[in-house]
């Protein structure tokens, strides 16, 4: 076949239909469901919002999400292309938004994979004790985070092959992200049971129940005795504890959104979405409350082991089951990383897909694999960004967790948006949709507001100065898209 007939064949070519609702759950679930359920007990969770602030935020967070999934339930059936909230901003906002809504979902998608995959030297180095197998070769560090070339060619060498699975065709890639996905959830339900039934994990443990200030107590020396000293307290303190988490709920449970990118392979009925959102979005909600409430419930010093750096949930499992909890927790991540990879490149590549096909991306995303029915152009440019996690370690790509939160509350924001205006075009809003609707709107503005402009008082909340400057770049880069593809999409018809 010559160049001519293959690229030809590739414009032609479509999606192909063989995703189950099962694979669909698998791929929203695991986008939920990252490296940070894991690591960000010890990290964020605990010292920001304790227990009792995480749980609640947790909870909160699931719950706007479940009253925004409505929205995608309506939308969906409306609009089942490839694109998701792209193609619904498109169609009832115009061309500019959807531009807007896209790019900031790209960030909030594409983002995600990197960062998982730097999360793989982390879990190798947490589960082989003083060995360091990885800490092999030249290394260097980027933002005090060390990077050896160990990490970085596993990391890459499982970037690689996740991508190659995404182009070789949906099926393959659904079958293993639903394998990663059960194998998640039977994890996080078995460390949670051995919590329940273990005589070591305690509810006095969990004090300070709503967090504590972890950087004045680091300068002071404190030590888990001392620590009420530093605890939140009082309405403004308990407050900032819930917030500080609800806050970045976008950036917990993106992921679940990640169903109306792959429309067009689904080969079941659409009327199934709601309740497939709903699974994914109540499991992740488990699934985060569970590893940082059993955290802290087995760990009597958990603020000293959060303060000293220690991956307080692999410690906890530890003590709760010996050898079999450190492999249960390395199984864990180990899925949650992988299908967070899986997942996201699926979702990056199908949204890609769909604005190039539109125009508001270069032709060459747009090109469909005539042999698999995959958006291969798309997904090689994803694997190439996401080779950069591997280089550029966790902390500089920790800058990009903030974006993540910022993209899905648009994409947020515009579904929602959508919805009210679907419904009142076609006339077929029940009363109920349209509440949900404008809730959906109003959360999603107050989550942009909590990330964007920072409200004294409320500490970690908002954006960190990294986020805002990646955010203008971002924006910039955005402008510059925007300015050279804006002839292709505004002829369009």
């Amino acid at each position: 076949m010559s160049d001519k007939q293959k690229e030809k064949a590739s414009s032609s070519a479509s999606l192909q239909r063989s995703l189950s609702p099962m694979h669909v759950w698998a791929i929203a679930f695991g986008c939920v469901i990252g490296w940070g359920s894991f690591i960000n007990p010890g990290k964020k969770f605990l010292p920001t919002s304790g227990v009792a602030g995480t749980a609640i935020a947790m909870v909160l967070g699931a719950l706007v999400m479940i009253i925004i999934a409505f929205s995608y339930a309506y939308m969906v059936p409306k609009y089942p292309k490839a694109g998701g909230e792209f193609t619904f901003t498109k169609m009832c906002f115009g061309k500019t938004m959807a531009f807007i809504c896209g790019w900031f979902l790209v960030v909030a998608y594409l983002t995600n994979v990197p960062m998982n995959s730097t999360a793989i030297g982390l879990i190798v180095d947490g589960l082989d004790g003083s060995a360091d197998i990885l800490k092999f070769g030249f290394h260097y560090s980027i933002a005090g985070f060390d990077i050896y070339l160990g990490e970085m060619l596993l990391a890459s060498a499982i970037l690689l092959l996740f991508g190659y699975l995404n182009i070789i065709g949906v099926k393959k890639a659904g079958f293993v992200q639903t394998v990663l996905s059960t194998l998640l959830v039977v994890c996080v339900f078995t460390l949670f049971v051995a919590a329940l039934v273990s005589s070591k994990a305690k509810g006095i443990n969990m004090q300070p129940v709503w967090g504590f200030d972890k950087s004045a107590a680091m300068a002071a020396g404190a030590t888990t005795a001392g620590i009420g000293k530093y605890a939140h307290v009082g309405t403004r303190g308990v407050m900032g504890a819930i917030l500080a988490t609800f806050a970045i709920a976008p950036w917990a449970y993106v992921g679940f959104d990640a169903i109306p990118q792959a429309a067009e392979e689904f080969n079941f009925s659409f009327k199934k979405v709601s309740f497939i959102m709903m699974i994914a979005i109540v499991f992740g909600c488990f699934v985060y409350v569970s590893n940082n409430t059993v955290a802290a419930a087995a760990l009597e010093n958990w603020p000293d082991r959060v303060m000293a750096g220690e991956w307080v949930v692999l410690v906890a499992a530890t003590e709760l089951l010996g050898t079999f909890g450190k492999i249960l927790v390395g199984l864990g991540v180990s899925c949650a990383v992988l299908s967070g990879i899986m997942g996201f490149y699926l979702a990056s590549s199908r949204l890609m897909y769909s604005m190039s096909r539109d125009g508001y991306l270069p032709e060459w995303f747009g090109r469909v694999d005539p042999k698999y029915g995959t958006p291969k152009n798309a997904m090689i440019f994803c694997i190439i960004v996401s080779l950069s996690g591997p280089i550029l370690g966790r902390e500089a790509l920790g800058w990009f967790v903030d974006m993540s939160a910022i993209g899905a509350s648009i994409g947020y924001f515009f579904t929602s948006a959508s919805t009210l205006v679907t419904a009142r075009r076609n006339g077929d809003g029940t009363p109920f949709l349209k509440t949900m609707a404008i809730a959906g709107v109003v959360f999603s503005a107050i989550f942009m507001i909590l990330q964007l402009i920072p409200i004294p008082g409320l500490n970690g909340v908002h954006f960190g100065k990294e986020s805002y400057i990646m955010l203008v770049i971002w924006v910039l880069l955005g402008l510059v898209f925007y300015i050279k593809q804006r002839s292709s999409f505004s002829a369009e018809e």
